[in-house]
C-alpha cells in the first residue's frame, strides 16, 4: 500500500493525478498540500496557504512515494524570479518535504526540451529543477517530459489556443499529449518494478504507458 503527497493538484496534470490516486485502491493516504483550498475531494489531506512552501511544511505524516505536478510559464507567473520559484524553488521543497517524510520514491514533471545549458530560459529552469533532483540521490527519481498539454485549463494559454491544433499533427516526442494520459502514465510508473535510480520518460513514451495503462481513461 502506498502513502502519496502530490503537489500542483490544482493544475492540469495534478488534477487528473489527484483524482485517479482517490479511485485506486492501492493508495491509502494522500496529502495534497495547496495555495487554495481544495473542494470535493474527501479524505485528502489538504494543508494550504498561500505560500506553497508554509503549506509543504504543514504535512507531518510519513509518505512512501511524491509527485510533484507544479508548472506554470512566465507570463503567468509574471516575471523571470516568480517562474523560477514556482518551477524551481517549490519543486525542490516537494522533493525535501517527501525526503523529510520518508519517501523513497519520487516522481516530477518537467517538460520536453529540459536543459540546464539551454540557451531559453524555460528549458533551462526546467534542467537546472531536474538537475537539483538527481542531485538529492534519491533511490528512485522518474523524470517525465511531456510535449504540449491538451486539456481544459481554468484559464488557457495564449500558446496552447493557438499551436494546439499543429502539435495535434507532429510526430514522436513533438505530438502533443493529454493531460489525463500524463496523469495516467505517471501512476503506471508509480506502480512499476523497474523503478531504481533515475529514469527520464519523453512524450512518445508517455503517450504509450498512457495507453497500456489500466487506469480509467
Amino acid at each position: 500500500m502506498q502513502r502519496v503527497l502530490i503537489t500542483g493538484a490544482t493544475g492540469l496534470v495534478g488534477g487528473h493525478l489527484l483524482r485517479l490516486l482517490i479511485n485506486e485502491p492501492r493508495i491509502t493516504a494522500i496529502a495534497a498540500p495547496t495555495r487554495r483550498p481544495l473542494q470535493g475531494f474527501p479524505g485528502v489531506e489538504n494543508p494550504h496557504d498561500p505560500q506553497l512552501s508554509d503549506a509543504l511544511a504543514l504535512v507531518s505524516e510519513p509518505v512512501d512515494t511524491v509527485f510533484c505536478c507544479l508548472g506554470t510559464t512566465r507570463r503567468e507567473a509574471g516575471s523571470k524570479e516568480a517562474f523560477v520559484h514556482a518551477d524551481f524553488t517549490l519543486v525542490v521543497d516537494t522533493a525535501l518535504t517527501g525526503l523529510r517524510l520518508g519517501a523513497k520514491r519520487m516522481l516530477v514533471v518537467s517538460s520536453m526540451g529540459a536543459n540546464a545549458r539551454s540557451p531559453f530560459f524555460y528549458n533551462r529552469v526546467k534542467g537546472e529543477m531536474e538537475n537539483a533532483l538527481i542531485a538529492q540521490d534519491w533511490p528512485s527519481l522518474t523524470i517525465v517530459r511531456p510535449s504540449m498539454l491538451l486539456g481544459d485549463r481554468e484559464k488557457q494559454r495564449v500558446s496552447e489556443s493557438l499551436f494546439a491544433p499543429l502539435f495535434r499533427l507532429l510526430p514522436g516526442n513533438w505530438k502533443s499529449i493529454s493531460a489525463q494520459d500524463v496523469a495516467r502514465a505517471l501512476l503506471a510508473l508509480a506502480f512499476s518494478t523497474d523503478n531504481n535510480g533515475v529514469q527520464v520518460i519523453e512524450s512518445a513514451q508517455l503517450r504509450a504507458i498512457a495507453a497500456a495503462s489500466p487506469f480509467a481513461k
